[in-house]
């Protein structure tokens, strides 16, 4: 009867996580939905099929980068500025990844290493507030149930964006796209409050941007060049700041 008993409380500990797992990503679920409905309209109306936006949200499972690449795959870029693009937007997932693995220190690395997978700002500023799961013996359990949920809110809202891009008005749709400058403005805006140098790099990355195109670059490495040379001006401009945790 012991072995029994120790199989239950095992079970009941792991359904435990994932409920809490599940819990923690509700708010991040919701926040993801409409977010995703939007990309997936956007997504359709540059001419990609319903499988191909699904997929990407599928494979790169990072909104910013997916909002990125439709913009530029509407304005005609070629792939190789859209990949270079989406990497240096997506640089800090190495540093998000190298702390989260640290982190989870008690989990398996046979398990960290696909959760990482599944990080992304949100995720992430989630698994650190729930830093004590880490240390517990299932503690592998919340934060795969914490990723999936929105992993798969996700998935699902660009798969339905896709659809209602079909069906609804043109008009409508179109006008949609201002989700794009919204979403990068409010990820811009809490940094820009914490450091108002950040702000300084970011109108330097519009004005290596506008300079490029002026000079007759195309669209797509025009961006590239803005978003690299912004990037590497902050080592300077940044470079008397204390990084705290």
């Amino acid at each position: 009867m012991e072995p029994q008993a120790i199989r239950t409380t095992a079970s009941s500990t792991r359904i435990h996580m994932i409920k809490k797992g599940m819990i923690a990503g509700f708010p991040i679920m919701l926040g993801y939905l409409p977010i995703a409905l939007t990309y997936g309209v956007l997504a359709s109306r540059t001419g990609m099929t319903n499988l191909e936006l699904t997929l990407m949200s599928v494979l790169v499972f990072a909104g910013a980068a997916q909002f990125l690449a439709v913009g530029m795959i509407a304005a005609g870029t070629g792939i190789i500025e859209i990949i270079i693009a989406t990497f240096v937007l997506n640089f800090r997932h190495f540093v998000m990844s190298l702390s989260f693995v640290n982190r989870l220190k008690d989990v398996a690395l046979k398990v960290k290493l696909p959760l990482s997978l599944g990080l992304t700002d949100e995720t992430f500023t989630m698994s650190a507030l729930y830093k004590d799961e880490a240390r517990e013996k299932y503690g592998g359990f919340f934060y795969a149930s914490l990723i999936l949920t929105a992993y798969l809110s996700w998935v699902g809202g660009s798969y339905l964006g896709g659809v209602l891009g079909d069906v609804i008005p043109a008009r409508l749709s179109d006008s949609m796209g201002v989700a794009l400058y919204a979403m990068f403005i409010g990820l811009l805006i809490p940094s820009v409050k914490k450091n108002f140098k950040i702000a300084g790099i970011a109108v330097l990355a519009m004005l290596i941007n506008f300079i490029c195109q002026t000079l007759g670059m195309s669209q797509g490495w025009s961006i590239v060049m803005g978003t690299v040379l912004a990037a590497f001006s902050g080592v300077w401009i940044l470079e008397d700041e204390e990084v705290t945790e």
